[in-house]
């Protein structure tokens, strides 16, 4: 079975060209990809994952809420006894911020410019095949 994989916008950041080229780039490598679309809250985005049975999660914030939903989201999955998602995240982060998030749960974060195979190639490093 292939990798589950949701890629989710949360928060009031409009900006989704990014998180659909990471979707596209992870389906052209073999993943099964839900996108869940904009403006989605951290609770709506756990709830998907799990109905969705994904093993990983990746979160895309251009708006500067990633310290705040981020850390949300894999709060909630240890809440609901899913923390065995997978989570990472992509997006304007600073680079002071990520190993804050790397201890708040992220496997990894991505920055712009990050290359699509560099992605594909974690993805597949870490999250398992279902």
């Amino acid at each position: 079975m292939p990798r589950r994989i949701l890629i989710a916008k949360p928060g009031l950041d409009g900006h989704d060209r990014g998180a659909k080229v990471i979707a596209r780039a992870l389906r052209d490598a073999g993943c099964e990809v839900v996108y869940s679309g904009l403006h989605q809250t951290p609770e709506q985005i756990v709830e998907t994952a799990i109905q969705e049975d994904v093993a990983g999660i990746g979160l895309s914030v251009l708006s500067g809420a990633h310290m705040t939903l981020f850390p949300r989201v894999v709060e909630l999955l240890r809440e609901r006894d899913a923390a065995d998602i997978v989570v990472f995240g992509g997006g304007i982060i600073p680079a002071g911020d990520i190993m804050t998030l790397k201890g708040q749960g992220l496997a990894e974060i991505f920055t712009p410019g990050t290359p699509l195979a560099t992605v594909v190639e974690w993805v597949n490093a870490h999250i398992a095949e279902r």
